[in-house]
């Protein structure tokens, strides 16, 4: 089962997501993390999350780029957090912008074939009404919108967390 979390930030997404996989009950569960840490905020971000998930049993894996290289027990849980970080990792890393898109969904699609549950979270960074003159940026927004929608279409449910209140959208 694959399962989408999208939702603005700071609105619960992530404790949403665990939840889902702490809910299932399945075992081993794995937490990808993708978010590069570059400077203070960051490394308190990720020291937020190893807390708040620490008692719920997840095995965390740092994988910032090469999802599809990643091996995962068979019939495990698997929280890959976030969309958004690894859009751009691998959009702005040494692979490069091109084929970015079929990379990473050849590895979701990988997770997914693997996993007994599959939650990925993602953001939403097209509603703010800001129109992007870097190209660059507007490039890795219509990548990643990309790929959340064949994401969406892929999954058998999407939430949107709004002031941490999930909307159901695909049921």
């Amino acid at each position: 089962m694959l399962k989408l979390v999208t939702g603005g930030s700071s609105n619960g997404k992530s404790e949403y997501a665990e939840n889902i996989i702490v809910s299932s009950g399945i075992y081993p569960r794995f937490y990808i993390a993708t978010m590069e840490i570059y400077d203070e905020e960051s490394e308190k971000r990720v020291a937020k999350h190893r807390k708040a998930r620490a008692e719920k049993g997840f095995e965390t894996i740092e994988c910032r780029s090469g999802l599809l290289n990643l091996i995962i027990p068979e019939r495990s849980a698997v929280l890959l957090e976030c969309m958004s970080n690894l859009t751009a990792n691998e959009m702005f890393g040494n692979c490069g912008k091109d084929g970015v898109k079929e990379r990473i969904l050849k590895g979701a699609d990988m997770l997914f074939r693997r996993c007994a549950l599959l939650v990925i979270v993602t953001n939403e960074l097209f509603s703010d009404g800001i129109n992007y003159s870097d190209d660059l940026t507007q490039e890795y927004l219509n990548v990643l919108a990309e790929i959340n929608r064949e994401l969406a279409k892929r999954a058998d449910k999407v939430y949107e967390l709004v002031c941490n209140i999930p909307v159901i959208w695909k049921a």
